[in-house]
């Protein structure tokens, strides 16, 4: 099974942390953790974990910390395909505390803003291929113009619809499965064929062809909810190209996503696929 999976990709600086850092404050955190992030790359580590063929298309350039993102990835088995060689500027840099005892985590991320927004990422001459011989298709919209060109090419297309972006007015028509968080503003309303949200333990809320239905989340000790909705959409992926349908593969993601919320560090659950 073939996934393509389109949108940012990060690195990641993950400190565990007794409590959150207060005002003014300086802490010892009691673990560190670098990886690679981001919603359509964390995405793509787990279809590849799961036993896919995933391919990222992003934009990464040279800079050392980029490689070392593109070497992560492919560590985990993922094609990285960078559509941006020879920039040389930093890549989003996410500062990152996961509260040991909860698992809750605060995010501090410029995403794809900084140069990206100055200097918007192509799509490169093979995006329509790679996206027309995928099974599944995964947009997050973080590199506008890459989620366009996969999107008219690829099907079917499943939307990370973690917030609002500009591009969703356009992205939106091409869109076959919207995944969303619950903080997307709404999401019950929108004119795509599947629509489903998420909200952490609670029951994931789904409508489709005028039916309307809840998924059950598996309870599990919370250690660490840091990109347990990237797991949950690359799980959804992963079960949809393989003949799932959508009831059963948001099932799917529930469970991907429990089981990751329920081991600390970004890459240590993988080991428990």
């Amino acid at each position: 099974m073939r996934g393509v999976f389109v949108g940012i990709a990060t690195v990641d600086v993950v400190h565990r942390v007794e409590r959150p850092v207060g005002r003014d404050e300086k802490v010892t955190a009691l673990a560190q953790d670098v990886a690679a992030g981001g919603p359509a790359a964390n995405a793509a580590v787990t279809f590849a974990r799961l036993g896919g063929d995933a391919t990222l298309v992003s934009a990464f350039g040279s800079h050392p910390l980029a490689r070392f993102a593109v070497a992560e990835l492919t560590s985990h088995g993922v094609t990285v395909r960078d559509v941006a060689p020879d920039v040389t500027a930093p890549p989003a840099v996410s500062a990152v505390q996961v509260v040991d005892g909860t698992g809750e985590r605060r995010v501090c991320s410029p995403n794809a803003g900084g140069y990206w927004a100055q200097h918007p990422a192509e799509p490169p001459a093979g995006l329509a291929d790679w996206a027309g011989a995928a099974d599944v298709v995964l947009v997050d919209g973080h590199h506008p113009r890459l989620a366009l060109a996969a999107a008219r090419a690829g099907s079917p297309v499943v939307l990370d619809g973690g917030s609002w972006k500009p591009v969703l007015t356009e992205l939106l028509p091409l869109v076959d499965y919207a995944v969303c968080s619950a903080v997307f503003p709404g999401a019950a309303a929108l004119e795509v064929p599947h629509v489903a949200v998420t909200r952490g333990p609670e029951p994931v809320l789904w409508w489709a062809g005028g039916l309307f239905g809840q998924v059950p989340v598996p309870s599990v000790p919370v250690q660490d909810t840091l990109g347990a909705g990237d797991a949950f959409h690359g799980a959804f992926a992963y079960a949809l190209a393989g003949g799932s349908s959508f009831v059963d593969a948001l099932t799917h993601g529930a469970r991907i996503a429990a089981l990751r919320c329920s081991v600390a560090g970004p890459r240590a659950w993988l080991e428990q696929l």
